[in-house]
């Protein structure tokens, strides 16, 4: 058996480690400098026969792993959605660790059970969510997307629990979302066997959200057709743009025709917990079940996604299956288990806990107001920037913009200008930003979300962007 000073020392080892890390996470290059196969042949090709002491482990782990690491705690990652770990987080969990709890049953560790309902409901509280809902934590929006189909597809009635999806015949069943939907509803549909010849896009307006008269339309068109209109998918705050699609209309059309309606609420739901931005939620209690990942923007360490579902017995009922080990005579008590593909569940709600307490709620307030203050902030100095245009609206912490220099260039050249300029800003080592496609321009996106990112890292970040852009 392992000696307790030994685990003891060792425990400090890594918590001075982690205390330097989070003291100054700006002196590592934002993205990793790494090339492909480094690690790999850093490493021997066979497990060591031998334990090995903790103190050469832990060297290796900072002279191997540490230079193959992308900095997603550097105040300067302004990238995808700029997610963060607070310290209360952290530690939050290393004492789930510690636990190694497997909160499947309620009987596994009833604490598990009854804190991830009792933190869904503080969250849906803080962002408007109906309280009848019921809020189930996963590890991240796919896996909470995919859940909400399958029970738009047990809603149907038409017995694809049962009796599956071959060897009979179904109507072709019909997901609703736009360009800016987030790819992973596309394959939910995939491995749900709808298809993705079924998942459609319907047009946008002129600020990247869903149309409602258009998604009624072709709702229309497909049940003319003889098809099953399954799902529709509204997003707030989609990846790209941070759209925003008008929830209370297409809950209206999800109403007429009677189809489920999930939101996306995945990025911006969090910002609800703001007052001048609870209107993020009009419309959602008209629809089914809505998504919102706390570990995107509000400091939580991956991972943590929140599915609300208005139907919770239809949710179990989609997953439910009890095997005779499994059985208990626990009476009226939840067992996660039956909502959704995952058997053995972390103790996930302990983080959310551990932040919702540490923080509270006029904390997360006032450092919400603060990143969407920078990102208004930075998207000023580009709108008054000669050779700098934004490429959309920007109503929380993303700016979509490019550089535009003077001189007639084409969008091709305009393009591969703006790529070379993001590989070289990130090149640096001092910022990391990314990009996508904006009506089929090249945009680059800087994204503000990171606990630790300040003015001055923003002011940085313009800085660089302005000297780089004026070598490409």
């Amino acid at each position: 058996m392992e000696d307790p000073s030994v685990f003891e020392d060792d425990f400090a080892s890594v918590a001075r480690w982690i205390e330097r890390y989070l003291g100054d996470p700006g002196r590592y290059p934002v993205l990793s400098r790494a090339r492909p196969g480094d690690l790999v042949r850093s490493l021997p090709p066979h497990a060591p026969e031998e334990g090995e002491p903790f103190e050469r482990i832990l060297a290796d782990f900072e002279r191997l792993v540490i230079p193959g690491i992308t900095h997603w705690n550097h105040p300067r990652f302004f990238a995808y959605f700029a997610t963060s770990a607070a310290p209360v987080a952290i530690l939050a969990e290393t004492l789930a660790a510690t636990l190694d709890v497997k909160a499947m049953l309620w009987r596994t560790s009833p604490a598990a059970t009854e804190l991830e309902s009792v933190v869904m409901r503080w969250l849906g509280e803080l962002i408007g969510i109906p309280a009848a809902w019921t809020g189930i934590i996963y590890d991240t929006a796919s896996i909470a997307g995919f859940t909400a189909l399958a029970a738009a597809r047990e809603s149907l009635g038409l017995q694809i629990r049962e009796r599956g999806m071959t060897g009979r015949d179904l109507p072709r069943l019909r997901v609703y979302i736009t360009e800016h939907t987030h790819s992973h509803i596309e394959k939910g549909a995939i491995a749900l066997g709808i298809g993705q010849e079924n998942v459609v896009r319907i047009p946008c307006d002129d600020r990247f959200a869903m149309s409602p008269a258009a998604l009624d339309l072709q709702i229309a068109q497909d049940l003319a057709a003889g098809m099953r209109p399954l799902a529709i998918v509204a997003t707030v705050g989609t990846t790209s743009t941070t759209s925003v699609d008008p929830v209370a209309a297409i809950a209206a059309v999800a109403k007429r025709h009677g189809v489920w309606l999930h939101v996306d609420a995945a990025y911006a739901g969090v910002a609800a917990i703001v007052p001048e931005f609870r209107w993020l939620m009009d419309g959602v209690d008209a629809a089914d079940s809505l998504v919102v990942n706390p570990h995107k923007w509000l400091f939580v360490p991956m991972d943590l996604s929140a599915l609300y579902v208005k139907d919770e017995a239809l949710l179990r009922r989609a997953f439910a299956l009890v095997p005779e080990y499994l059985t208990t005579t626990d009476g009226d008590v939840r067992n996660y288990m039956d909502y959704g593909l995952q058997l053995g569940r972390r103790f996930r709600a302990l983080k959310l806990w551990f932040v919702l307490r540490s923080f509270g709620a006029e904390g997360l307030r006032e450092r919400l107001r603060e990143h969407v203050a920078l990102a208004q902030l930075f998207a000023s100095w580009v709108e008054a920037a000669p050779g700098w245009e934004l490429l959309a609206p920007h109503p929380f912490s993303v700016v979509c913009f490019r550089y535009r220099p003077r001189g007639g260039d084409d969008e091709a050249t305009l393009d591969a200008k703006n790529a070379r300029l993001l590989d070289a800003v990130n090149a640096t080592g001092d910022m990391f930003v990314s990009h996508t496609k904006i009506q089929g321009r090249y945009a680059i996106r800087l994204a503000i979300g990171n606990v630790r990112t300040r003015r001055e890292d923003v002011a940085a970040a313009w800085a660089i962007l302005e000297r780089e852009a004026a070598l490409v």
